[in-house]
């Protein structure tokens, strides 16, 4: 879990918004953050997740109420404990927001809108709509690939997955509860939210990016939520990810084997490569069948048990 900052306040409706940060090892950029979200709110709370510099003492001399946590684990053990402080606390709103001085204040209220409506569940903040060229080309390529996937398991036509920059109401933090640690956690909710049925929309946002602005490395952060996109994929969709693969392996193995025969009654020989490939295609499709087989399994066991 990163560093978590929530600040909370009540809005004219009475609602009880709050805003998290993940933030590990932020001390360039918090003291600024924290003094801008106090012009709206005078409660502020710290979850150090085991930053090595100063993110935690700059945000409780700030006055912000301080949790430490004694290790690093991840953006999205962060994510997972600010979704779990939100339902304790009886938050109504939850925004998230990240800590490392790219996303505005200021655009906290439009990001809000949707769900003050009452016209969505969750809110992204999209970096795609509006301002797509101020992203550089190898962030937009890597996000652009990672929300079409994203978006061919939930059927949606999300414009920006991996926006850190998100509202989600107390509907939407009840009924998803996350499990990833690493970057993947933001394919991983939208995943969930569409099982869930929730109402998803995206609003424009600036973004600033600064060189040293990110605290992530981009292929590290790219491996990360690919990982997590594929294992979410497999749960979520089992016939896609396993079975199609399974009945293309299989059925190309039954047509080299098929054509290994056809060589050795016509010729009496045994072409040793052909062969080779269909018994390493079939053997590959029944062990992607059987893998479906137990995944269906379990996934039905699970449902019975809850």
């Amino acid at each position: 879990m990163q560093s978590i900052l929530i600040f909370s306040y009540k809005i004219t409706n009475g609602l009880r918004v709050a805003v998290g940060l993940p933030a590990y090892n932020e001390e360039k950029n918090i003291a600024s953050i924290i003094i801008k979200l106090k012009r709206i709110t005078d409660t502020i709370i710290v979850c150090d997740d085991g930053s090595s510099d100063l993110t935690s003492k700059i945000a409780s001399d700030l006055g912000a109420i301080t949790i430490t946590h004694p290790k690093n684990v991840g953006y999205g053990a962060a994510i997972t404990s600010l979704f779990a402080k939100a339902r304790e606390i009886d938050i109504d709103i939850l925004v998230t927001f990240d800590a490392d001085g790219q996303h505005r204040v200021e655009d906290i209220e439009s990001v809000l809108e949707p769900i003050l409506k009452g016209e969505a569940d969750i809110v992204i903040g999209s970096r795609f709509i509006g301002m797509e060229s101020q992203i550089p080309k190898y962030r937009k390529i890597g996000i652009k690939a990672i929300t079409g996937l994203t978006n061919a398991i939930t059927g949606s036509q999300i414009k920006d997955s991996q926006s850190g920059f998100r509202a989600y109401t107390s509907n939407a933090l009840r009924k998803i509860h996350t499990i990833e640690n690493g970057m993947g956690i933001s394919t991983e909710i939208l995943i969930k939210a569409s099982k869930n049925d929730l109402k998803i929309t995206e609003i424009p946002i600036e973004v600033t990016y600064a060189e040293d602005g990110s605290t992530h490395n981009p292929v590290v952060h790219g491996a990360s939520v690919l990982m997590s996109t594929f294992k979410f994929m497999s749960l979520q969709k089992p016939l896609v990810f396993y079975g199609i693969p399974g009945i293309c392996f299989l059925v190309v193995g039954l047509i080299f084997i098929g054509w290994t025969v056809q060589i050795y009654i016509a010729s009496g020989s045994v072409i040793t490569n052909i062969s080779l490939i269909g018994i390493g295609c079939i053997i590959v499709g029944i062990q992607l069948l059987i893998t479906i087989t137990i995944i269906n399994a379990l996934i039905i066991l699970i449902k019975e048990q809850r």
